[in-house]
């Protein structure tokens, strides 16, 4: 009898493993809770509880955890891919938003708005290590690869800060377009794009030489550039393509990253926020803030398939094939 109740505790566990390798998690503000949708029916299968606020969410190096920042709760919630449930809350400070880990998955470098800072936090003990001063509000956080460089954007700055994470100095302060939010970095690490939602615009930074070296201005038919606002940035494994969340316009960019020019536009929902690509890059997911929903666009014809909603106000997806 114990036999067949672990064999059957064992299939269940399974079921949820696969169940969990094919849907897209967003992260809902309002209501406390990612949303599920499962990648083959494009609806809606499930809710997962988190703290309060979910904002950011990245997966664990190893791909088996999910980590949320719950701005409210001023933690971060580590929730297992394969059972859906809440393991872990660390402390990341006061009203957290965006994160990045380093490669090997043991520090959590976090952008704190209030207190103008980038702080260390040792994920095994929960403890802060290290905080840096840097400007005014900064929210996007990015770490190379090698995890030997940290760029935080700060948006009353208008500054990009390249800091070297092992002694934790800012080698440099690049001024970019007003309000700088997310980064995108090129797979072979020599250009990295930050979206300025003030500004219309992308800023291309060289990593080689600490400096903007192209803008990309954007203009969507009909909409003022205020209503241009850029935010969510992703780019193919290949680095041919990049998309963009154009935020209030209400479309995304498609942008061909040699020519660094738009190449079409896709209408979405309200306030596109955020934007992520399915494993095999034929489909994007872009999360529309204001209207409670995430549009599921065909990359190929650059057209919306179908809208889903996704929780009241949504702020990020990520995909887990």
């Amino acid at each position: 009898m114990k036999q067949k109740n672990i064999a059957a505790a064992l299939l269940g566990l399974a079921a949820l493993a696969v169940q969990a390798q094919g849907v897209v998690y967003v992260s809902s503000e309002k209501d406390h809770a990612l949303t599920v949708v499962d990648i083959k029916t494009q609806t809606v299968t499930g809710t997962v509880a988190t703290c309060k606020r979910p904002r950011h969410m990245q997966r664990s190096p190893d791909g088996k955890q999910l980590w949320v920042a719950c701005s409210e709760s001023n933690a971060a919630d580590v929730i297992d891919l394969a059972t859906r449930k809440s393991v872990r809350r660390i402390p990341l400070g006061e009203d957290p938003e965006v994160f990045d880990l380093s490669p090997d998955g043991k520090t959590i470098y976090v952008g704190r708005e209030d207190d103008a800072q980038l702080a260390y936090i040792d994920v095994a003990s929960g403890k802060q290590v290290k905080a840096i001063e840097v400007g005014k509000e900064p929210e996007g956080v990015k770490v190379s690869p090698d995890g030997k460089t940290i760029w935080v954007a700060s948006e009353a700055a208008s500054l990009v800060h390249v800091i070297d994470a092992a002694s934790g100095n800012i080698v440099k302060n690049i001024p970019v377009g007003k309000r700088p939010r997310r980064f995108a970095l090129t797979p072979d690490g020599k250009e990295l794009w930050v979206t300025s939602e003030l500004d219309a615009s992308v800023s291309i930074i060289s990593t080689a030489t600490n400096a903007v070296i192209a803008t990309l201005k954007f203009e969507v038919p009909g909409a003022r550039s205020t209503e241009i606002t850029p935010v969510g940035i992703t780019m193919t494994r290949d680095g041919s393509k990049a998309f963009v969340a154009l935020g209030k316009a209400n479309h995304v960019a498609f942008i061909d990253v040699a020519s660094r020019k738009v190449s079409a536009l896709a209408l979405v929902g309200k306030r596109v926020w955020a934007v992520a690509l399915n494993q095999a890059e034929t489909i994007l997911y872009a999360v529309n803030g204001l209207s409670d929903d995430m549009s599921i666009v065909d990359v190929g014809s650059t057209k919306a398939l179908k809208t889903v909603r996704v929780g009241r106000v949504p702020y990020m997806a990520v995909v887990v094939e």
